[in-house]
């Protein structure tokens, strides 16, 4: 704690008295500065260069007396002049004594002079080490388990929030439901036709390619069938939705969380759980099966086009191999995963909004953030029902 004279704060009475001022001599043969006036923030700016030009002319010869007897008032500035002097006089090994001040003045310069000569903290060590490595996947883990918790706490609160208003007084709005499948799935249905379209064509062509050498060019049908089916369509639609709607929802709710909207419907009373993420939820999980049965459509069409084109196969024939390759659990097997993943898409990308700070950086780094960690736990989760489909013979 800093402590000054009683006073010291004062405006004094005259102007005169407002400007510290500085003279130096030598008395006795040793050099001598003598301080008057008052020494406050906003006076002492007036003296400073004179006091750095009265230390160099006093030269380094015998020992340096700072007389501020006659200085009336003092704060930190001023302190932090008389510190800075002797300095520059302790740095050309000239001994220095500081004489004439009242007591809370006198500890008002200790004080600065104690806080100012403390050695600033050394760099933190570029080397990486093994206790560097684990503090970094610490840290990462630690984020993982709170970005969980509050994934699940939000899904929680969306799903309690819909069933309390089921069959209540104030049942659930479909209109902001209605409006985000229109955005989220209906939108994106050329975007989704396209990717699909292209990615089976590809699938088929190297397909047809590699089987050409063992007289296998049929069997096309049953990679491209299967694979699309399975794996494909659902994953890289999960992807799609993950890059166009995962990022709307995290750019949305993280505006919305930044001009402090989020705080003002918890003022106005409602739930931003169910106000924003629920509709958005709802929105996902009606449209990302659909959006994954129009891409297996067109990921077969594609596949059905280059295999007329490329290996001479006419629609009739790939659709009879077709029949026979597939069952309705190879259908199924896609068709279920499309809600868990559009679940972790609706979560994550709002978990990212909801931790947008007051900035366009954070709300870049986050949407980044969601879209990345989005796209890693869809594909996640696509394995881990492969592995769980193999396990039961599904």
């Amino acid at each position: 704690m800093t402590l000054v004279q009683d006073d010291e704060f004062a405006q004094p009475r005259a102007s005169s008295e407002a400007l510290p001022t500085v003279e130096a001599d030598r008395a006795g043969g040793d050099p001598v500065l003598r301080l008057a006036g008052v020494w406050l923030t906003a006076t002492v700016g007036s003296v400073d260069a004179d006091l750095s030009k009265a230390v160099k002319a006093t030269g380094d010869a015998g020992t340096l007396k700072i007389d501020a007897s006659a200085v009336s008032h003092l704060d930190t500035a001023g302190a932090w002049l008389i510190v800075r002097t002797m300095r520059i006089a302790q740095a050309r090994n000239q001994p220095v004594r500081l004489a004439g001040l009242k007591q809370g003045a006198q500890t008002l310069v200790d004080e600065v002079a104690e806080s100012t000569a403390r050695p600033e903290p050394p760099p933190p060590s570029e080397r990486v080490g093994l206790a560097t490595i684990l503090a970094t996947i610490g840290h990462y883990v630690w984020d993982l388990r709170r970005d969980a918790t509050m994934g699940l706490h939000m899904l929680g609160a969306a799903v309690r929030g819909s069933q309390m208003k089921s069959g209540h007084r104030n049942p659930m709005a479909w209109a902001p439901v209605v409006n985000q499948i229109d955005r989220m799935g209906v939108r994106a249905i050329p975007i989704i036709v396209l990717m699909s379209t292209i990615i089976g064509a590809i699938i088929a062509q190297q397909g047809a390619f590699q089987l050409r050498y063992f007289g296998a060019e049929i069997f096309v049908v049953d990679l491209v069938a299967i694979l699309v089916l399975r794996e494909i369509g659902v994953l890289l639609t999960a992807i799609m939705i993950a890059g166009r709607s995962g990022s709307a929802i995290t750019a949305e709710i993280g505006s919305m969380k930044m001009r402090e909207e989020v705080d003002a419907l918890t003022v106005i009373g409602l739930n931003p759980i169910g106000v924003l993420v629920f509709p958005r939820l709802v929105a996902l999980v009606i449209g990302l099966p659909l959006l994954t049965l129009i891409a297996n459509f067109s990921a077969l069409a594609g596949a059905m086009f280059v295999a007329q084109a490329y290996s001479g196969i006419n629609p009739e024939a790939f659709i009879m191999r077709m029949r026979d390759a597939i069952d309705m659990s190879t259908f199924l097997a896609g068709i279920i995963k499309a809600p868990f993943m559009a679940i972790i898409i609706g979560i994550i990308a709002s978990v990212e909004g909801m931790k947008v700070g007051g900035s366009a950086e954070s709300l870049g780094a986050r949407v980044t953030a969601s879209v990345v960690k989005a796209i890693f736990v869809v594909i996640v989760v696509d394995g881990l029902f492969a592995i769980f489909f193999a396990a039961v013979d599904f």
